[in-house]
């Protein structure tokens, strides 16, 4: 009886222990449905919303992890970017945006702007967007690739970063030609692509 009564005892401390974890579990890292959240400048002005199906907040850490997310970046309260992705991390107190897995950056304004990458980082106090790996912008008149690209929100470039491939189409959208460069910029603007030499001497402008 006195085994019989130890082993009791024993397997009523593990599922004690059990519990507990599941509930410390379930404390530190809360699951939310349909998250629809809107992050603010000290101003008072949108700086983006965040929308996901599921996701989960975990409380230590202070940060978000979502699936399947979609974020409004804006300018002036309007939407001036849509990105999509499979998943993403809000952390540091809502201070840094990383969006990882067929990440697709739209532009609201310029609709034929695509970009795509695996992976989104923004600090939120900056106004520098970082993309990696196998970034891609294209739209009717041209692709540039890279492995590494940053999107500066102040004038609206992009810097895609050495070895950049460029493509050109031609008027009637065939094949085009292809190129092989240095560090390239795109000015979503004016529509033009510049290309640097190592020594940061401007190579050639194109316009479209």
């Amino acid at each position: 009886m006195n085994k019989l009564h130890k082993l009791l005892f024993l397997i009523s401390i593990i599922v004690v222990g059990c519990k507990t974890n599941d509930i410390d579990e379930k404390i530190i890292n809360q699951t939310i449905n349909s998250l629809n959240m809107n992050i603010l400048s000290k101003d008072g002005k949108k700086l983006l919303k965040v929308v996901s199906p599921y996701s989960k907040y975990n409380k230590d850490k202070n940060s978000f992890i979502l699936k399947e997310t979609t974020i409004n970046l804006f300018k002036d309260n309007e939407i001036e970017y849509i990105i999509s992705s499979d998943e993403s991390r809000l952390s540091n107190n809502n201070k840094l945006l990383e969006l990882n897995g067929n990440v697709l950056v739209n532009n609201v304004k310029q609709k034929a702007d695509k970009l795509y990458a695996n992976s989104f980082i923004w600090n939120i106090q900056n106004s520098e967007y970082l993309l990696d790996g196998n970034v891609k912008f294209e739209n009717d008149s041209i692709s540039l690739s890279s492995n590494k690209a940053i999107l500066y929100k102040t004038n609206n470039t992009i810097e895609f970063f050495n070895p950049v491939k460029y493509k050109i189409n031609d008027i009637n959208n065939e094949s085009g030609y292809e190129i092989n460069s240095e560090n390239a910029y795109y000015n979503i603007e004016t529509n033009s692509v510049s290309f640097t030499s190592s020594e940061e001497r401007v190579r050639s402008k194109i316009f479209f």
